[in-house]
């Protein structure tokens, strides 16, 4: 019964040729675990709470598709097209409840299962992988949505070959589960791999950190901007600082502090609700109460950073600092310098229909 905590990944470079590992997608939605038992179904997310009144046509498809009684760890994610978008899966977490009935049937979810904890009677979570898989693989026999099974293989080689091509279709990784551990909530006992590249980007503001005093400010976040077709965008931040090092940026950057009127960006403080461009300093549902405001800078320093993943026009996730570039020129730091993967049909993904060598679940 929830709440139960689902197993943790800690990241590695590169997919591991030895050891015995089950490699799979790694999928870019919301974690969630699914309790079912007969009518009652819940969902819940990573940390435990509840999913379950933002995706009623997912609950409807697992009353549908799956047995009767069980316990599952896997991804809720929205498809458009051949490609997953985790931008459209944020906007079904909504208050209202015919903001959620509209967008379940315009937007609809799927969700995806790579993990058994339970099934009728008996829990899973003591049995290796190599177990649970082959217990889930039948009781999940045959789905072919909006609830999924995950595809595995074995094959390393297989693997990197997914890493590559899977990214086209929206998914940024892959992982790997040690094939005889059991299933320990809460405990990073899965591998990630992840997509991990840089570009060369305009620093283009800053937010304060949390503990930041008049007395000692210190730096919680960069604002990154990339230039296209002559206008500064918005691409993402960079934080994850030490504290000696947020006092030395803050004191680095003030003679590039310059009034929002000056800046790019200074048309963008007259929105005060979340628009398109997800701008900097606007607000929007998930932002409600926090401070967004930020101190503009003259665009004039270019740094390196290191991200995973794209998500339309920005960085998915907090990108890293890695070094200046006082060798480079901010005007020519656009998009064109980051790469787009080759597109990927989703439906091959989702239903293991590849050209050559197939995974475990296909054989």
């Amino acid at each position: 019964m929830p709440p139960v905590q689902p197993m943790l990944a800690k990241s590695v470079k590169g997919v591991p040729t030895s050891g015995d590992y089950s490699f799979e997608p790694k999928w870019d939605g919301f974690r969630c675990l699914v309790f079912r038992d007969g009518d009652e179904v819940e969902l819940t997310s990573r940390n435990t709470k509840p999913l379950t009144r933002y995706f009623p046509e997912v609950v409807a498809a697992i009353k549908e598709q799956l047995p009767e009684r069980i316990v599952l760890d896997g991804e809720l994610f929205v498809a458009i097209g051949d490609r997953l978008e985790f931008e459209v899966l944020q906007e079904r977490i909504h208050p209202a409840k015919s903001r959620v009935d509209m967008l379940a049937e315009k937007t609809p979810a799927g969700f995806v299962a790579f993990d058994l904890l339970a099934l009728g009677d008996q829990s899973f979570l003591d049995r290796p992988f190599e177990g649970r898989r082959q217990a889930m693989t039948e009781a999940l026999h045959g789905l072919t949505g909006p609830c999924f099974l995950t595809r595995t293989t074995r094959d390393p080689q297989e693997a990197e070959q997914w890493f590559e091509d899977f990214e086209g279709a929206g998914l940024d990784g892959v992982m790997a589960k040690p094939l005889r551990a059991p299933y320990e909530p809460n405990a990073r006992t899965m591998l990630k791999i992840k997509h991990e590249r840089t570009a060369d980007v305009v620093v283009a503001g800053y937010r304060e950190h949390k503990t930041s005093t008049p007395e000692k400010p210190l730096l919680g976040s960069l604002l990154l901007g990339l230039y296209a077709d002559g206008e500064l965008q918005h691409i993402g931040v960079s934080a994850s600082f030490t504290a000696a090092r947020r006092a030395e940026l803050i004191e680095e950057l003030q003679p590039l502090v310059c009034p929002i009127e000056e800046h790019p960006w200074g048309r963008w403080s007259e929105f005060l609700t979340a628009n398109p461009d997800r701008v900097p300093g606007t607000q929007s549902r998930w932002s409600a109460g926090k401070d967004l405001g930020f101190t503009p800078l003259r665009p004039e320093r270019v740094l390196e950073v290191k991200y995973d993943h794209m998500e339309g026009r920005r960085f998915r996730h907090t990108a890293q600092f890695k070094r200046w570039r006082d060798d480079r020129d901010p005007e020519s730091c656009g998009y064109e310098q980051l790469e787009e993967p080759v597109s990927y049909d989703l439906a091959r993904v989702l239903s293991g229909a590849d050209n050559g060598a197939r995974g475990d679940d296909n054989e």
